[in-house]
């Protein structure tokens, strides 16, 4: 359901990629000048942007018909998001006679356009920033602060300290006795 107090709105349909990478473009131009956005799209490396780019155009186009006396430079795209729609399923031959099955997704994008009067979003125009209330910092902007300063991720060695340490031998390979060979020996189980 789109919020009341839209100038102009447009959905674009059936549109033939999956949601998720239709999303990932959407978020760039979500609560961005309606000036912006065009610029983001227009040098997006992604194939949806150019379908999305004529969304935005068209729902700027409506925004001027329902009203006409609308200033585009105050225009901001307030709504902005991606359901998934059908899709087609396709059989792709596999190997030795057996058949994958293929989906191609489909999905709807909707974009909404509020005018304000600063160049912001209405809502982040009426609502004063948290830091400036001095309020406690929220959920993201904590774990932003706590992350390390070189940037560097962690790997996936969350229980690294709760596993037993690895036997080595001398040479820094398995311990006494056969390495134990994967793949080796039939399918009842008795490998070696």
């Amino acid at each position: 359901m789109l919020p009341a107090g839209l100038v102009g709105h447009v959905r674009l349909r059936y549109l033939g990629t999956s949601a998720q990478k239709a999303r990932l473009v959407v978020d760039l131009i979500r609560g961005r000048r309606v000036e912006e956005a065009l610029g983001t799209l227009r040098f997006t490396p992604k194939a949806v942007a150019r379908e999305i780019l004529k969304a935005l155009d068209s729902a700027v186009a409506n925004a001027r018909v329902k009203r006409p006396e609308v200033d585009v430079d105050r225009l901001v795209v307030g709504t902005a998001f991606v359901d998934g729609g059908p899709m087609l399923k396709r059989i792709r031959p596999a190997p030795m006679g057996r058949a994958f099955r293929v989906q191609k997704r489909m999905c709807h994008v909707t974009l909404g356009l509020v005018e304000t009067g600063d160049g912001r979003p209405a809502a982040a125009a009426r609502r004063p920033s948290a830091k400036a209330e001095g309020a406690e910092p929220s959920a993201k902007e904590h774990a932003a602060s706590a992350a390390p300063a070189g940037g560097s991720r962690t790997t996936h060695k969350r229980h690294a300290a709760t596993r037993p340490a690895r036997k080595e031998g001398p040479a820094g390979g398995p311990a006494k006795g056969k390495a134990r060979m994967r793949g080796s020996g039939s399918k009842k189980g008795g490998g070696g």
